[in-house]
C-alpha cells in the first residue's frame, strides 16, 4: 500500500509540474477568448491534457525500444517547443498590433493552433518516458493518465483565471498572450539547451 500511495504521489507531482507551461497558454487562451463556453473550455484543456498524457507513453515506448534514436532526438526538443511558441505568439502579437483596437474579444484559437499549442507545451513530457522506462506498461499508462487528468484541472483553472483577467484587459489580451507564449518558448528552449 505504502509503494502504491508514493506512486500516486509521484504521478501527481510529476503532473503539477509538467502542466506549467500548460496552465500559462490555457490562461492566455481564456485571456483571448475571455468569453469562452465551458464546453469549449473542457475541449481547450482536454487538449492540453491528451498531449501530456501522450507524451510520457511516447518517451516510455521510445526508451524501452529505441534509447539511441531518441536521445539524439532530444537534442532538438528545446528548439522544436521555440519555434512553435514563437510561431504562435508571434502571430498573437501581430494580430494584438494590426487587428482592431475597439474590438472586446480576438477570434478564438483554431485546432491547429491548439494542436500546437499542445505540442509545444508538453514535449518536454518525453523526458519523463526515461524516468520511467523502468516501470511495466501498466504503470507507465497509470502514471500518463493521472498526469493527463491534473493537467486537465490545471488547465481549466488557468483558462478561468485568463478569462477573469481577460475581462478587464481585453483590449491588450492578445500582446499580453504573445509575449508570455513566446517568453514561455524562451524559457523551455534555455532549460532544455543550459
Amino acid at each position: 500500500m505504502n509503494n502504491s500511495f508514493l506512486f500516486l504521489i509521484n504521478s501527481v507531482l510529476f503532473g503539477v509540474g509538467l502542466a506549467m507551461d500548460a496552465f500559462c497558454v490555457s490562461a492566455v487562451n481564456g485571456l483571448n477568448e475571455n468569453h469562452m463556453p465551458l464546453k469549449r473550455m473542457c475541449l481547450v484543456a482536454g487538449i492540453f491534457a491528451v498531449f501530456q498524457m501522450m507524451m510520457p507513453l511516447i518517451g516510455w515506448f521510445a526508451v524501452r525500444w529505441a534509447e539511441d534514436t531518441f536521445r539524439s532526438f532530444q537534442t532538438f526538443v528545446p528548439w522544436i517547443a521555440l519555434l512553435l511558441l514563437l510561431y504562435i505568439g508571434g502571430k498573437m502579437l501581430y494580430e494584438g498590433v494590426a487587428g482592431d483596437p475597439l474590438s472586446e474579444e480576438k477570434p478564438a484559437a483554431d485546432m491547429k493552433s491548439l494542436i500546437m499549442q499542445g505540442i509545444a507545451t508538453s514535449i518536454d513530457a518525453l523526458s519523463v518516458g526515461f524516468t520511467i522506462s523502468g516501470y511495466t506498461f501498466k504503470m507507465a499508462f497509470l502514471e500518463s493518465l493521472i498526469i493527463g487528468v491534473v493537467t486537465f484541472f490545471i488547465c481549466m483553472c488557468g483558462i478561468r483565471l485568463g478569462k477573469h483577467f481577460g475581462t478587464r484587459i481585453a483590449r491588450r489580451a492578445s500582446l499580453l498572450g504573445g509575449l508570455i507564449l513566446i517568453g514561455i518558448g524562451i524559457e523551455i528552449f534555455v532549460t532544455g539547451v543550459f
